[in-house]
């Protein structure tokens, strides 16, 4: 049997009820330095304290997040999944509470530049994490750029943060725009839920909503669900100088309830709202499906400027 159709395999049987799926939940943002990461990691904490076995993927191939902020430093990274042979088992770290992650470094841009054989062996392997958590956690990048866009429509719950500060919100819509013109983005299929941070109150937090619902009902038609607001806190800022997740640090912390009362929503299995988990082998394979659609149109493109040059 080839790698593509284990690939296909893996695929087709991550439908049948004996094999776990993940669930998988994108954290993103428009912009830097709204505290998107300390949304994914303190998300995590709290997952696992429900009993949930927790990884974080992250995507932020432009920074190291996630390991400063657990204040660990990871033996291993995608890369060494990619190019040195490791298996997914020794690329995992395990941080405060048992928490897991998964450091990208380059290794999700460089996965652009593999060809198919290598793509297939890395989902192959990704795929085994469907069978060591329930929740998968990605933390993307910042903006708008097609990395992050890739990540966006291969998943179907994403949580956006957002900010009071002005910018925060003016590219939250950006982000929502770029992300709804994707000719591969599926609404019936996507869930954009919403978390205010930083903010001085809930009931500013719910006016930042809001404020920036209304703005995508009108203009783009995409329905957001709001999953509540994180306040100012001191000592989230403490425990990130501290390097130590604020809901390990300080676990009576402001912040720290409300990271309780949005990851207590999340677990809702009453919510109607909720898509069906696709774990990790049809996220990925989205991906690659993406990048190669958009390598065809590049090839088409290319020889129609030929013919008419």
């Amino acid at each position: 049997m080839d790698q593509a159709q284990q690939l296909r395999n893996i695929i087709k049987n991550s439908n049948k009820p004996q094999r776990p799926v993940a669930r998988i939940i994108t954290v993103t943002s428009g912009k830097g330095g709204v505290g998107k990461s300390n949304v994914a990691i303190n998300l995590a904490i709290q997952f696992k304290k429900m009993g949930k076995r927790v990884i974080i993927l992250d995507a932020d191939f432009g920074l190291a997040n996630i390991e400063i902020m657990f204040g660990t430093v990871p033996k291993h990274n995608l890369c060494d999944l990619i190019y040195q042979g490791k298996n997914i088992k020794d690329i995992i770290t395990w941080g405060p509470e048992g928490v897991g992650f998964i450091s990208g470094g380059s290794g999700i841009s460089g996965m652009y530049n593999l060809g198919r054989d290598y793509l297939v062996y890395i989902i192959v392997n990704l795929a085994e994490l469907d069978a060591i958590a329930d929740i998968i956690i990605i933390d993307t990048g910042a903006g708008i750029s097609s990395a992050v866009l890739e990540f966006l429509v291969a998943s179907g719950e994403i949580i956006l943060v957002t900010t009071p500060d002005p910018t925060s919100i003016t590219d939250s819509y950006s982000l929502l725009k770029a992300l709804n013109q994707s000719p591969r983005f599926s609404r019936e299929n996507t869930v954009v839920k919403v978390v205010s941070n930083k903010v001085l109150s809930e009931d500013e937090g719910q006016q930042l909503f809001s404020k920036l619902n209304a703005v995508v009902a009108r203009y783009l038609k995409l329905p957001l669900t709001y999953m509540g607001a994180i306040p100012q806190d001191n000592m989230l800022a403490k425990s990130v100088l501290q390097q130590s997740p604020v809901s390990i640090q300080y676990p009576n912390a402001k912040s720290v309830r409300a990271f309780e009362n949005i990851a207590g929503q999340l677990m809702n299995p009453g919510d109607a709202l909720e898509v069906k988990p696709r774990g990790m082998a049809a996220f990925f394979s989205h991906i690659i499906s993406g990048r190669e659609l958009s390598n065809t149109q590049s090839a088409v493109n290319g020889s129609a400027t030929n013919v008419q040059s």
